[in-house]
C-alpha cells in the first residue's frame, strides 16, 4: 500500500490539476476567438478573405484537438503520481 501524502503534496497535487484545467481552458479559449474570427472573415468578405477565413476555421479545429490531447496527456501523468 502505499504511503499516504502529506497535506502540502495533496496540495501541490491539486494545485497541478487546477493548472492543467486552466491552461485546457486556455486552448478552448483561442480556439473559440479563432472561429470567430473565421466567421467573420468569411460574413465580411466571402471571395476576398474566404481562404483565410477557412484556415481560421481549420486551424481553430486543430488547436482544439491539440489541447484535448495534452489535457488528457497531462492528466494521466499527474494521476500516476
Amino acid at each position: 500500500m502505499p504511503d499516504p501524502l502529506s497535506l502540502t503534496d495533496r496540495l501541490a497535487l491539486q494545485r497541478t490539476r487546477l493548472a492543467n484545467e486552466r491552461t485546457f481552458l486556455t486552448y478552448v479559449r483561442t480556439s473559440l476567438a479563432m472561429v470567430g474570427f473565421g466567421l467573420v472573415l468569411l460574413q465580411l468578405h466571402p471571395v476576398r478573405a474566404g481562404g483565410l477565413g477557412y484556415a481560421a476555421l481549420l486551424a481553430a479545429g486543430i488547436v482544439m484537438l491539440i489541447g484535448i490531447f495534452r489535457f488528457r496527456q497531462r492528466r494521466r501523468e499527474i494521476e500516476s503520481c
